[in-house]
């Protein structure tokens, strides 16, 4: 932690574009499997998920279960703490949708 600043230090967890979305994809769409994540509109680049899935279940965001051996694969849930985030989204959610035009509303719901 380079900050005891609350908010650099929840920035230095999730603070890139990626981490929130793979949070918003297991949340409200269910993905759990690598190549779900790569199928998102944003088009995450697959060393960057793979980096980011390490590490988020290195800060006990997200836990990873083996589903298959050969080749080795694996599924990844949220954790208690990575389920915690949901409200931090959904407030995101609002914000943006009430300041920044063009911004959609989830397809799903949120609350």
């Amino acid at each position: 932690m380079r900050s005891p600043c609350p908010i650099c230090a929840a920035l230095d967890l999730v603070g890139d574009k990626w981490s929130l979305l793979i949070v918003r994809d297991m949340i409200w769409l269910g993905k759990t499997r690598y190549n779900q994540f790569t199928d998102s509109p944003e088009h995450i680049p697959t060393n960057i998920l793979a980096d980011r899935l390490k590490r988020m279940e290195r800060f006990g965001l997200i836990q990873s279960k083996p589903y298959q051996d050969n080749p080795p694969r694996h599924e990844y849930h949220l954790t208690d703490k990575g389920l915690e985030l949901r409200p931090v989204l959904i407030e995101m959610i609002h914000w943006a949708n009430k300041h920044i035009p063009g911004t959609i509303t989830p397809p799903v719901p949120i609350d």
